[in-house]
C-alpha cells in the first residue's frame, strides 16, 4: 500500500535565516522565492497525525504556511536557539486539543527547554487559566528507536562540532541538519535510504556545519536514491549551486513536500 505520510522541509535557512539582517548580497536581494529560507525544520505528516522536528523562531509563519490544524508530537535535534525558541507557538495546539503535547528530546535539551520556557513547566495555581502558555510535556530519548504516538523513528546520533545532536529517520527518509561528523556506527541507520536530508552550509569548510563538498561526500558513502541539501547560508543561490551538484543530489527549499516509503 502506498504511504501516506509525508515528509516537508518548512525551513531550509541557518539561524540567520536568508535573507540575512543588515545584508545586501544578491542571494539575500534575490527574487527567486527558493532563496528566501526561514530557520531549519520538518513537518511529517499523514491523514491523522501531524509532527513537527524541531520549533526554529520562524515556527508561527511555518505553520499558516503549510496550514497545519494540530501537532501531535514535537522532536527535537539539539537546544540551539534557531531550533528551539519557537515553542511557544505551540499554544493554539495544546488549546485546541486540550491535550499535552509531547516534546521529544535527550536530557540536555530538556534542561535547556525547562530554563528557556520556565512558565511551560511551573505548577499552574487552581483557578489560572493556562491560555497563556504551551501545554507540552518533555519525553526524554536516546539515539536508537523512538516510538511517538502512531509513528515509528529512528534517532541517529550526529555530530554537530563538539556537540552531540540527533539526526532522525522514518522509513526510507532521514533527516540530518547540524552536522559535521557522521560517526561510523551512525552509517548503519542510513541504508537504503529513498530520500537523505543532509546539511551544506556553504562552500567553505565550516567547524560546525558540513560544507557542499563534504556533505556530498557522506552521500556519496551512503547511497540515497536521492539527497537534499539544507541549513543553507546566503552564500549559496540556489539556480547555481543546484547546476553545479550530481543528477540525485539537489537544494532544499522551503514548502517541499517528500513522499516517505514506510
Amino acid at each position: 500500500m502506498k504511504s501516506e505520510l509525508t515528509a516537508t522541509l518548512m525551513g531550509t535557512g541557518t539561524s540567520h535565516g536568508v535573507p540575512m539582517l543588515g545584508c545586501d548580497c544578491d542571494v539575500c536581494c534575490s527574487e527567486n522565492p527558493r532563496n528566501k529560507r526561514t530557520r531549519t525544520s520538518l513537518l511529517l505528516r499523514n491523514r491523522e497525525l501531524t509532527y513537527v522536528i524541531d520549533t526554529p523562531p520562524d515556527l508561527r509563519q511555518q505553520l499558516l504556511q503549510e496550514k497545519v490544524k494540530r501537532v501531535d508530537a514535537v522532536l527535537y535535534t539539539h537546544a540551539h536557539a534557531d531550533h528551539i525558541y519557537g515553542m511557544d507557538d505551540l499554544r493554539a495546539y495544546g488549546h485546541f486539543q486540550d491535550a499535552s503535547i509531547p516534546l521529544f528530546c535527550e536530557a540536555n535539551v530538556a534542561k535547556v527547554l525547562r530554563e528557556s520556557f520556565p512558565y511551560a513547566f511551573a505548577e499552574v495555581p487552581a483557578g489560572t487559566h493556562e491560555g497563556w502558555r504551551p501545554r507540552v510535556k518533555l519525553e526524554t530519548i536516546v539515539p536508537g528507536p523512538v516510538e511517538i504516538p502512531g509513528l515509528k523513528v529512528d534517532a541517529i546520533r550526529l555530530k554537530h562540532g563538539g556537540l552531540e545532536t540527533l539526526g532522525y529517520r522514518v522509513g526510507g527518509f532521514a533527516f540530518c541538519t547540524d552536522v559535521n561528523r557522521i560517526p561510523e556506527e551512525s552509517f548503519a541507520h542510513l541504508e537504503n535510504l529513498d530520500d537523505f536530508v543532509i546539511d551544506a552550509l556553504r562552500h567553505e569548510p565550516h567547524p560546525t556545519h558540513f560544507s557542499v563538498a563534504e556533505a556530498l561526500d557522506v552521500v556519496a558513502k551512503v547511497k540515497p536514491k536521492r539527497a537534499w541539501l539544507t541549513h543553507i547560508s546566503h552564500v549559496l543561490e540556489h539556480e547555481e549551486t543546484e547546476e553545479s551538484l550530481p543528477p540525485n543530489v539537489r537544494v532544499a527549499y522551503d514548502g517541499l513536500t517528500i513522499p516517505i516509503r514506510i
